[in-house]
Protein backbone atom coordinates (compact mmCIF):
# COMPACT_ATOMS: atom_id res chain seq x y z
CA UNK A 1 0.00 0.00 0.00
CA UNK A 2 1.57 3.05 -0.58
CA UNK A 3 1.44 5.91 2.47
CA UNK A 4 2.21 9.29 3.03
CA UNK A 5 3.48 10.35 6.84
CA UNK A 6 3.03 14.57 7.08
CA UNK A 7 5.37 15.33 9.75
CA UNK A 8 8.54 13.78 10.47
CA UNK A 9 9.09 14.06 14.53
CA UNK A 10 9.06 10.90 16.96
CA UNK A 11 5.86 9.85 16.12
CA UNK A 12 5.70 10.10 12.31
CA UNK A 13 9.45 9.15 11.74
CA UNK A 14 8.93 5.83 13.82
CA UNK A 15 5.08 5.62 12.21
CA UNK A 16 6.21 5.97 8.78
CA UNK A 17 9.52 3.51 9.55
CA UNK A 18 7.53 0.81 11.11
CA UNK A 19 5.08 0.84 8.36
CA UNK A 20 7.79 0.62 5.73
CA UNK A 21 9.07 -2.22 7.50
CA UNK A 22 5.87 -4.56 6.66
CA UNK A 23 6.45 -3.76 2.76
CA UNK A 24 4.58 -0.60 2.48
CA UNK A 25 5.83 2.03 -0.31
CA UNK A 26 5.68 4.89 2.26
CA UNK A 27 6.93 8.48 1.56
CA UNK A 28 7.52 10.79 4.98
CA UNK A 29 7.14 14.78 3.88
CA UNK A 30 8.82 17.22 6.36
CA UNK A 31 8.67 21.65 5.41
CA UNK A 32 12.04 21.15 6.72
CA UNK A 33 14.78 21.02 3.98
CA UNK A 34 18.00 20.48 5.88
CA UNK A 35 16.07 17.72 7.86
CA UNK A 36 14.42 16.15 4.44
CA UNK A 37 18.36 16.15 3.52
CA UNK A 38 19.86 14.59 5.99
CA UNK A 39 17.28 11.70 6.05
CA UNK A 40 17.68 11.22 2.55
CA UNK A 41 21.09 10.66 3.22
CA UNK A 42 20.37 7.64 5.86
CA UNK A 43 20.77 10.12 8.98
CA UNK A 44 18.30 9.83 11.20
CA UNK A 45 17.26 12.98 13.17
CA UNK A 46 16.34 11.63 16.70
CA UNK A 47 17.65 8.60 18.85
CA UNK A 48 15.27 6.09 19.47
CA UNK A 49 16.39 2.15 20.35
CA UNK A 50 15.58 -0.29 17.47
CA UNK A 51 14.91 2.49 14.62
CA UNK A 52 18.47 3.38 13.16
CA UNK A 53 18.02 0.01 11.42
CA UNK A 54 14.96 -0.15 10.23
CA UNK A 55 15.06 3.49 9.06
CA UNK A 56 18.49 2.16 6.85
CA UNK A 57 16.88 -0.96 6.39
CA UNK A 58 13.81 0.55 4.44
CA UNK A 59 15.70 3.18 2.70
CA UNK A 60 17.77 1.14 1.24
CA UNK A 61 15.54 -1.30 -0.47
CA UNK A 62 13.69 1.78 -1.87
CA UNK A 63 10.26 1.53 0.64
CA UNK A 64 11.21 4.83 2.79
CA UNK A 65 11.45 7.78 0.84
CA UNK A 66 11.31 11.50 2.05
CA UNK A 67 10.70 15.31 0.60
CA UNK A 68 9.66 18.39 1.62
CA UNK A 69 6.76 18.73 -1.28
CA UNK A 70 3.20 17.64 0.13
CA UNK A 71 2.17 17.32 -3.31
CA UNK A 72 4.41 14.99 -4.41
CA UNK A 73 4.41 13.06 -1.01
CA UNK A 74 0.32 12.60 -1.50
CA UNK A 75 -0.18 12.24 -5.31
CA UNK A 76 -0.53 8.47 -5.03
CA UNK A 77 -0.94 7.72 -1.44
CA UNK A 78 -3.87 6.05 -0.04
CA UNK A 79 -3.63 6.95 3.20
CA UNK A 80 -2.26 10.23 4.30
CA UNK A 81 -1.24 10.34 7.94
CA UNK A 82 -1.20 13.60 9.61
CA UNK A 83 1.94 13.17 12.66
CA UNK A 84 2.21 17.25 13.44
CA UNK A 85 2.58 18.99 16.61
CA UNK A 86 -0.08 19.82 18.40
CA UNK A 87 1.66 21.82 21.61
CA UNK A 88 -0.13 23.51 24.02
CA UNK A 89 -1.48 27.23 23.55
CA UNK A 90 -1.32 29.83 26.06
CA UNK A 91 -4.66 28.60 27.91
CA UNK A 92 -3.46 24.44 27.81
CA UNK A 93 -5.68 23.71 24.91
CA UNK A 94 -3.83 22.02 22.31
CA UNK A 95 -2.49 23.86 19.32
CA UNK A 96 -4.36 22.47 16.20
CA UNK A 97 -3.20 24.95 13.98
CA UNK A 98 -0.42 22.84 12.21
CA UNK A 99 -3.10 19.65 11.74
CA UNK A 100 -5.86 21.96 10.47
CA UNK A 101 -3.72 23.82 8.11
CA UNK A 102 -1.94 20.93 6.37
CA UNK A 103 -5.23 19.25 5.90
CA UNK A 104 -6.30 22.62 4.12
CA UNK A 105 -3.09 22.05 1.80
CA UNK A 106 -4.07 18.57 1.33
CA UNK A 107 -7.74 19.40 0.21
CA UNK A 108 -6.51 21.58 -2.66
CA UNK A 109 -4.20 18.89 -3.76
CA UNK A 110 -6.66 15.63 -3.47
CA UNK A 111 -7.45 14.14 -7.22
CA UNK A 112 -9.10 11.30 -6.11
CA UNK A 113 -10.64 9.30 -2.77
CA UNK A 114 -8.40 9.65 0.45
CA UNK A 115 -8.06 8.34 3.68
CA UNK A 116 -6.60 10.76 5.95
CA UNK A 117 -5.67 9.95 9.57
CA UNK A 118 -5.13 11.86 12.11
CA UNK A 119 -2.15 10.62 14.33
CA UNK A 120 -1.49 12.88 16.60
CA UNK A 121 -2.70 13.23 19.75
CA UNK A 122 -5.84 16.00 19.24
CA UNK A 123 -9.04 17.06 21.32
CA UNK A 124 -11.96 15.69 21.09
CA UNK A 125 -13.89 16.97 17.86
CA UNK A 126 -10.39 17.40 15.45
CA UNK A 127 -11.96 14.95 12.96
CA UNK A 128 -14.88 16.56 13.00
CA UNK A 129 -12.48 20.12 12.24
CA UNK A 130 -10.49 18.86 10.04
CA UNK A 131 -13.54 16.98 7.75
CA UNK A 132 -15.02 20.53 7.88
CA UNK A 133 -11.61 22.59 6.39
CA UNK A 134 -11.30 19.53 3.82
CA UNK A 135 -14.86 20.23 2.63
CA UNK A 136 -14.25 23.93 2.30
CA UNK A 137 -11.35 23.45 0.20
CA UNK A 138 -12.34 20.22 -2.18
CA UNK A 139 -15.58 18.96 -3.98
CA UNK A 140 -14.19 15.54 -3.42
CA UNK A 141 -14.64 12.40 -1.57
CA UNK A 142 -12.55 11.50 1.43
CA UNK A 143 -12.38 10.31 5.29
CA UNK A 144 -11.26 11.30 7.94
CA UNK A 145 -9.96 8.88 10.67
CA UNK A 146 -8.88 8.94 13.87
CA UNK A 147 -6.04 6.32 14.69
CA UNK A 148 -4.16 7.78 18.07
CA UNK A 149 -0.42 6.42 18.59
CA UNK A 150 0.40 4.39 22.09
CA UNK A 151 4.24 4.88 21.57
CA UNK A 152 6.49 4.89 24.63
CA UNK A 153 9.39 6.65 23.91
CA UNK A 154 12.48 4.16 24.05
CA UNK A 155 10.29 1.15 23.44
CA UNK A 156 8.66 2.96 20.46
CA UNK A 157 9.27 0.35 17.77
CA UNK A 158 8.01 -2.37 19.67
CA UNK A 159 5.46 -0.79 20.49
CA UNK A 160 4.53 -0.41 16.74
CA UNK A 161 5.16 -3.72 15.33
CA UNK A 162 3.65 -5.19 18.37
CA UNK A 163 0.73 -3.41 19.52
CA UNK A 164 -1.24 -4.15 22.70
CA UNK A 165 -4.25 -2.84 20.51
CA UNK A 166 -4.45 -0.67 17.82
CA UNK A 167 -7.33 2.34 18.18
CA UNK A 168 -9.54 3.06 14.51
CA UNK A 169 -12.00 5.28 14.61
CA UNK A 170 -14.33 6.02 11.81
CA UNK A 171 -17.63 5.35 10.85
CA UNK A 172 -16.80 5.06 6.68
CA UNK A 173 -16.16 1.56 5.30
CA UNK A 174 -13.91 2.11 2.91
CA UNK A 175 -11.82 3.61 5.10
CA UNK A 176 -12.22 1.13 7.90
CA UNK A 177 -11.40 -1.49 5.58
CA UNK A 178 -8.36 -0.11 4.42
CA UNK A 179 -7.00 0.40 7.64
CA UNK A 180 -7.85 -2.67 9.23
CA UNK A 181 -5.73 -3.99 5.61
CA UNK A 182 -2.96 -1.89 6.41
CA UNK A 183 -2.61 -2.67 10.36
CA UNK A 184 -3.16 -6.88 10.27
CA UNK A 185 0.10 -7.88 10.02
CA UNK A 186 0.76 -5.96 13.52
CA UNK A 187 -2.20 -7.77 15.16
CA UNK A 188 -1.17 -11.43 13.63
CA UNK A 189 -0.77 -12.62 17.74
CA UNK A 190 -4.13 -11.63 18.46
CA UNK A 191 -4.49 -8.24 19.83
CA UNK A 192 -7.22 -6.30 18.58
CA UNK A 193 -8.05 -3.52 15.98
CA UNK A 194 -10.79 -1.63 17.73
CA UNK A 195 -13.02 -0.03 15.27
CA UNK A 196 -15.11 3.26 17.23
CA UNK A 197 -16.44 6.39 16.23
CA UNK A 198 -13.71 9.14 15.81
CA UNK A 199 -14.92 11.22 18.90
CA UNK A 200 -14.36 7.96 20.95
CA UNK A 201 -11.11 7.43 19.71
CA UNK A 202 -9.95 10.65 20.56
CA UNK A 203 -10.86 10.49 23.79
CA UNK A 204 -9.71 7.42 24.11
CA UNK A 205 -5.65 8.77 24.03
CA UNK A 206 -6.58 11.13 26.34
CA UNK A 207 -7.83 9.37 28.73
CA UNK A 208 -5.13 6.77 28.46
CA UNK A 209 -2.18 9.04 28.88
CA UNK A 210 -4.11 10.46 31.77
CA UNK A 211 -4.84 7.86 33.68
CA UNK A 212 -1.16 6.87 33.71
CA UNK A 213 0.03 10.15 34.90
CA UNK A 214 -2.97 9.63 37.39
CA UNK A 215 -0.64 6.32 38.46
CA UNK A 216 2.31 8.06 38.57
CA UNK A 217 1.42 11.55 40.81
CA UNK A 218 -0.43 8.83 43.34
CA UNK A 219 2.34 6.95 44.06
CA UNK A 220 4.38 10.50 44.22
CA UNK A 221 2.04 11.25 46.84
CA UNK A 222 2.40 7.98 48.29
CA UNK A 223 5.98 8.41 48.42
CA UNK A 224 5.83 11.56 49.97
CA UNK A 225 3.50 10.25 52.74
CA UNK A 226 5.82 7.70 53.58
CA UNK A 227 9.29 9.73 53.93
CA UNK A 228 6.58 11.57 57.03
CA UNK A 229 5.22 8.49 58.66
CA UNK A 230 8.81 6.05 58.16
CA UNK A 231 7.34 3.60 55.32
CA UNK A 232 9.15 2.63 52.19
CA UNK A 233 7.57 3.43 49.35
CA UNK A 234 9.39 0.47 47.28
CA UNK A 235 7.39 -1.70 49.88
CA UNK A 236 4.36 -0.07 49.19
CA UNK A 237 4.94 0.05 45.54
CA UNK A 238 5.17 -3.91 45.70
CA UNK A 239 2.26 -4.74 47.99
CA UNK A 240 -0.38 -2.80 45.87
CA UNK A 241 1.28 -3.53 42.41
CA UNK A 242 0.89 -7.19 42.64
CA UNK A 243 -2.67 -6.73 42.88
CA UNK A 244 -3.69 -7.50 39.42
CA UNK A 245 -6.24 -4.92 39.07
CA UNK A 246 -3.45 -2.11 39.85
CA UNK A 247 -0.45 -3.49 37.74
CA UNK A 248 2.76 -3.16 38.15
CA UNK A 249 3.53 -0.73 35.43
CA UNK A 250 3.51 3.36 36.52
CA UNK A 251 3.75 2.74 40.14
CA UNK A 252 7.23 4.34 40.39
CA UNK A 253 7.90 7.45 42.24
CA UNK A 254 10.29 10.09 40.92
CA UNK A 255 10.51 13.90 40.43
CA UNK A 256 7.64 14.09 37.95
CA UNK A 257 6.53 12.82 35.15
CA UNK A 258 7.58 15.13 31.63
CA UNK A 259 8.29 14.66 28.16
CA UNK A 260 5.86 15.20 24.94
CA UNK A 261 2.82 13.50 25.90
CA UNK A 262 2.10 13.39 29.43
CA UNK A 263 2.28 17.23 31.01
CA UNK A 264 0.57 18.75 27.64
CA UNK A 265 -2.29 15.69 27.00
CA UNK A 266 -3.40 16.09 30.49
CA UNK A 267 -3.54 19.55 30.46
CA UNK A 268 -5.49 19.51 26.64
CA UNK A 269 -7.84 17.05 28.91
CA UNK A 270 -8.78 19.01 31.18
CA UNK A 271 -9.12 22.20 29.01
CA UNK A 272 -11.32 20.30 27.44
CA UNK A 273 -13.65 19.48 30.02
CA UNK A 274 -13.80 23.10 31.19
CA UNK A 275 -15.06 24.49 27.80
CA UNK A 276 -17.37 21.37 28.23
CA UNK A 277 -18.28 23.11 31.77
CA UNK A 278 -17.03 20.27 33.58
CA UNK A 279 -14.59 20.45 36.25
CA UNK A 280 -12.21 17.45 35.84
CA UNK A 281 -10.99 18.29 39.53
CA UNK A 282 -8.75 14.65 39.72
CA UNK A 283 -6.78 15.56 36.21
CA UNK A 284 -5.95 19.46 38.00
CA UNK A 285 -4.93 17.28 41.16
CA UNK A 286 -2.52 15.09 39.01
CA UNK A 287 -0.85 18.36 37.56
CA UNK A 288 -0.50 20.43 40.49
CA UNK A 289 1.39 17.25 42.42
CA UNK A 290 3.30 16.88 39.50
CA UNK A 291 4.71 20.41 39.49
CA UNK A 292 5.36 20.19 43.09
CA UNK A 293 7.26 16.87 42.32
CA UNK A 294 9.66 18.60 40.14
CA UNK A 295 11.40 20.47 43.05
CA UNK A 296 11.03 17.50 45.64
CA UNK A 297 14.72 16.65 45.12
CA UNK A 298 16.00 20.82 44.81
CA UNK A 299 14.13 21.16 48.49
CA UNK A 300 16.22 18.08 50.12
CA UNK A 301 19.37 19.62 48.70
CA UNK A 302 18.42 22.96 50.07
CA UNK A 303 17.35 21.66 53.26
CA UNK A 304 20.61 19.43 53.80
CA UNK A 305 22.98 22.34 53.18
CA UNK A 306 20.21 24.48 55.26
CA UNK A 307 19.04 26.78 52.26
CA UNK A 308 22.93 28.09 51.09
CA UNK A 309 24.07 26.51 47.90
CA UNK A 310 26.28 29.68 46.73
CA UNK A 311 29.32 27.93 45.10
CA UNK A 312 28.13 24.38 45.77
CA UNK A 313 28.82 22.28 42.32
CA UNK A 314 26.72 19.30 41.80
CA UNK A 315 27.04 16.67 39.53
CA UNK A 316 23.72 14.97 37.55
CA UNK A 317 23.73 12.20 36.21
CA UNK A 318 20.49 12.33 33.73
CA UNK A 319 18.77 14.93 31.53
CA UNK A 320 16.40 12.95 29.39
CA UNK A 321 12.41 12.87 30.78
CA UNK A 322 13.48 9.25 30.88
CA UNK A 323 16.22 6.72 29.70
CA UNK A 324 16.38 5.38 25.91
CA UNK A 325 15.52 8.80 24.82
CA UNK A 326 17.17 11.99 23.82
CA UNK A 327 13.61 14.09 24.36
CA UNK A 328 14.09 16.74 26.95
CA UNK A 329 10.28 18.55 27.02
CA UNK A 330 9.28 19.03 30.29
CA UNK A 331 11.97 17.41 31.49
CA UNK A 332 12.42 17.72 35.51
CA UNK A 333 16.05 17.78 34.67
CA UNK A 334 15.39 21.66 33.53
CA UNK A 335 13.23 22.41 36.66
CA UNK A 336 15.95 21.23 38.58
CA UNK A 337 18.82 22.92 36.93
CA UNK A 338 16.94 26.67 37.07
CA UNK A 339 16.29 26.59 40.73
CA UNK A 340 19.82 25.65 41.78
CA UNK A 341 21.61 27.97 39.40
CA UNK A 342 19.10 30.28 40.86
CA UNK A 343 20.17 30.00 43.92
CA UNK A 344 24.08 30.38 43.25
CA UNK A 345 24.96 26.54 42.42
CA UNK A 346 26.85 24.98 39.41
CA UNK A 347 26.14 21.80 37.72
CA UNK A 348 28.17 19.43 35.19
CA UNK A 349 26.07 17.10 33.77
CA UNK A 350 26.11 13.77 32.10
CA UNK A 351 23.93 12.00 29.94
CA UNK A 352 24.20 9.62 27.44
CA UNK A 353 21.91 11.09 24.58
CA UNK A 354 20.40 14.37 25.53
CA UNK A 355 23.18 16.75 26.62
CA UNK A 356 23.68 18.53 23.20
CA UNK A 357 19.70 19.35 23.21
CA UNK A 358 20.11 20.72 26.33
CA UNK A 359 23.13 22.86 25.10
CA UNK A 360 21.23 23.73 22.22
CA UNK A 361 18.17 25.11 24.28
CA UNK A 362 20.32 26.49 27.46
CA UNK A 363 23.88 26.94 26.41
CA UNK A 364 26.66 27.67 28.98
CA UNK A 365 24.31 27.24 31.83
CA UNK A 366 25.34 24.20 33.20
CA UNK A 367 28.89 22.42 32.24
CA UNK A 368 28.75 19.23 30.32
CA UNK A 369 31.02 15.88 30.98
CA UNK A 370 32.58 13.43 28.59
CA UNK A 371 31.26 10.55 30.69
CA UNK A 372 29.34 9.83 34.09
CA UNK A 373 32.51 10.05 36.56
CA UNK A 374 34.23 13.23 35.32
CA UNK A 375 30.93 15.03 36.02
CA UNK A 376 31.73 13.85 39.71
CA UNK A 377 35.25 15.55 39.85
CA UNK A 378 35.08 18.03 42.72
CA UNK A 379 31.61 18.18 43.32
CA UNK A 380 29.95 18.23 46.62
CA UNK A 381 27.23 16.04 45.51
CA UNK A 382 25.65 13.97 42.85
CA UNK A 383 22.07 14.06 41.56
CA UNK A 384 20.45 11.38 39.95
CA UNK A 385 17.86 12.77 38.18
CA UNK A 386 17.32 10.28 34.67
CA UNK A 387 17.24 6.27 35.76
CA UNK A 388 19.73 5.44 32.42
CA UNK A 389 21.02 1.46 32.67
CA UNK A 390 24.49 2.59 33.43
CA UNK A 391 23.89 4.75 36.45
CA UNK A 392 22.54 1.58 37.90
CA UNK A 393 25.55 -0.29 38.95
CA UNK A 394 28.46 2.45 39.18
CA UNK A 395 31.41 2.12 41.05
CA UNK A 396 31.40 3.22 44.65
CA UNK A 397 34.69 3.30 45.19
CA UNK A 398 35.00 5.83 42.31
CA UNK A 399 32.77 7.73 43.13
CA UNK A 400 34.17 8.29 46.86
CA UNK A 401 36.83 9.14 45.91
CA UNK A 402 36.07 11.93 43.04
CA UNK A 403 33.20 13.43 44.95
CA UNK A 404 34.58 15.81 47.83
CA UNK A 405 31.76 14.26 50.09
CA UNK A 406 29.90 11.04 50.00
CA UNK A 407 26.57 12.34 49.31
CA UNK A 408 23.73 11.22 46.91
CA UNK A 409 20.44 12.97 45.95
CA UNK A 410 18.68 10.02 44.08
CA UNK A 411 15.46 11.26 42.30
CA UNK A 412 14.86 7.53 40.45
CA UNK A 413 15.47 5.25 43.98
CA UNK A 414 18.17 3.22 41.82
CA UNK A 415 20.25 2.02 44.78
CA UNK A 416 19.42 -0.55 47.41
CA UNK A 417 18.88 1.52 50.89
CA UNK A 418 21.13 -1.85 52.59
CA UNK A 419 24.03 -1.10 49.74
CA UNK A 420 24.42 2.67 50.86
CA UNK A 421 24.59 1.33 54.45
CA UNK A 422 27.29 -0.52 53.63
CA UNK A 423 29.23 1.92 51.24
CA UNK A 424 28.70 4.82 53.72
CA UNK A 425 27.17 7.03 51.55
CA UNK A 426 24.83 10.17 53.02
CA UNK A 427 22.30 9.17 50.55
CA UNK A 428 18.63 10.81 50.38
CA UNK A 429 15.94 9.22 47.75
CA UNK A 430 12.09 9.49 47.42
CA UNK A 431 10.10 7.97 49.40
CA UNK A 432 12.45 6.03 51.57
CA UNK A 433 14.14 6.43 54.63
CA UNK A 434 17.44 8.65 54.49
CA UNK A 435 21.16 7.11 54.86
CA UNK A 436 22.89 8.85 57.06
Amino acid sequence: MKIAVVGTGYVGLVTGTCLAETGNQVICVDINEKKVKMMQEGQLPIYEPGLELLFYRNIVQKRLHFTANLAEAISEAKIIFLALPTPPGGDGSADLSYVLGAAKDIAKLITEYKVIVTKSTVPVGTADKVTAVMKENTSLDFAVVSNPEFLREGVAVEDFMKPDRVVVGTMDERARKLMGELYSPYVRQGNPIIFMDERSSELTKYAANSFLATKISFMNEIANLCELVGADVDMVRKGIGSDNRIGKRFLFSGIGYGGSCFPKDVQALAKSAEENRYDFRILNSVMAVNEIQKKVLVEKVKKYYKGDLKGKKFAMWGLAFKPETDDIREAPSLYIIDDLVAAGAEITAFDPEAMKNVQNLIGDKIKYAADPYEALVGADALLIVTEWSLFRTPDFEQLESLLKSKVIFDGRNLYELEKMIDCGFYYNSIGRKVVN
